[in-house]
């Protein structure tokens, strides 16, 4: 199971349900069986497919990015991949190839709001798919908010309704703008980089579709009960739905020594030790736990504080994922802006689907 600890035993018997969203192998009924690319596979149930954002480069430089880290092996980034004039036919043929697959949208990559012109057709064409007969269960984006503060944020975010966004996942890291710009590191000139616009913008689009606010535990920023809490309260004062505390991905030596993995390994602050923390501080017991869940590289804990705002408590473990994709079974779908549809994150490794397959 991916990342389990001894608190996970702990803490699933201070929940009311234990959710297990990573199919059991031997389950036929958590598997969708379908051809694809002449082969019949095994796709996992629940799925999300994910068409990578790399329009531009990213108008924030997060130091832990995992779109920068680079595979012991080398080959392609996606991060470094820009979509080509045929792009969007490309995705729609794709799309065509798992169509009946029950899935989810699963919006990421770099900063999907960065190209607001590449956001709406991504938008038009997802919707497209679901009018043709796209099985679709949720709509998730996971952004930093530049494209939602600028000029065009009212018609990103109109866009977003329209589309029935399931929830948007908004990253803040510190909830003081010095703090927070030393981890993101927006680029000169993004109007999200001040605190004010953040609050004002997070605020204005919680009220036309759900915002969670994501937090990354790290050393100078979030990294203790005390520091959760001041966090807590500003995403309440926000109006968000919920806030998700995330510790920085546990990764495997599939990844070399870079900047990026050398500070993800420096900076780690663990979930477990917060919640440690957090269970022995007063305001504690104030929440009310709801469920635990497994997935197929990640478990958390979800809990409502007395405003009703929910907090979950995340962790990703990387070498779950490479053991799971590594099985021949596809539990997740990434279409890149080379073309290629793959079962994971790297564009010239586990591809199910090209246009000249």
């Amino acid at each position: 199971m991916a990342g389990r600890s001894p608190l996970f035993d702990r803490l699933c018997t201070a929940v009311p349900a234990l959710v297990r969203r990573a199919p059991p192998p031997h389950d036929e009924s958590r598997w969708h069986r379908a051809t694809l690319g002449d082969h019949v596979r095994r796709f996992a149930q629940p799925i999300t497919l994910t068409p990578y954002a790399s329009a531009r480069a990213c108008s924030a430089r997060c130091r832990f990015c995992s779109e920068t880290l680079r595979p012991a092996h080398g080959g392609t980034m996606a991060a470094r991949l820009r979509p080509g004039a045929d792009y969007f036919a490309l995705l729609r043929k794709a799309l065509s190839q798992v169509r009946g697959i029950p899935m989810s949208w699963s919006l990421s990559g770099l900063e999907a709001s960065d190209d607001e012109d590449w956001l709406l057709e991504l938008l038009d064409t997802l919707a497209a798919e679901e009018r043709d007969g796209g099985v679709i269960h949720d709509r998730v984006l996971y952004s930093n908010g530049a494209g939602l503060a600028r000029a065009r944020g009212d018609e990103l975010v109109a866009a977003l309704e329209r589309f029935g966004l399931s929830w948007l996942e908004l990253s803040r890291h510190d909830s003081e703008q010095h703090r927070n710009q030393a981890i993101m590191r927006f680029r000169i000139g993004e109007p999200i980089a001040d605190q004010d616009v953040f609050a004002r913008t997070a605020a204005a689009v919680a009220t036309r579709v759900p915002v969670k606010l994501v937090c990354i535990l790290q050393k100078d920023g979030v990294c203790d009960a005390a520091g959760l809490r001041a966090y807590l309260r500003w995403a309440a004062e926000l109006g968000v739905q919920g806030v998700i505390v995330r510790d920085l991905s546990r990764l495997d030596d599939h990844y070399r020594s870079t900047t990026s993995r050398r500070y993800i390994d420096g900076a780690r602050v663990s979930i477990e030790s917060v919640l440690v923390d957090c269970m022995a501080a007063p305001w504690w017991d104030s929440l009310m736990p709801l469920r635990m869940t497994e997935g197929y590289y990640f478990w958390n804990l979800v809990a409502r504080t007395p405003g009703g705002m929910e907090v979950t408590f995340e962790v990703s473990d990387y070498a779950a994922m490479h053991q799971r994709h590594q099985t021949g079974d596809v539990y997740k779908l990434v279409f890149h802006a080379n073309g290629s549809l793959c079962a994971g994150w790297e564009p010239d490794r586990d591809v199910l689907w090209t246009a000249a397959s």
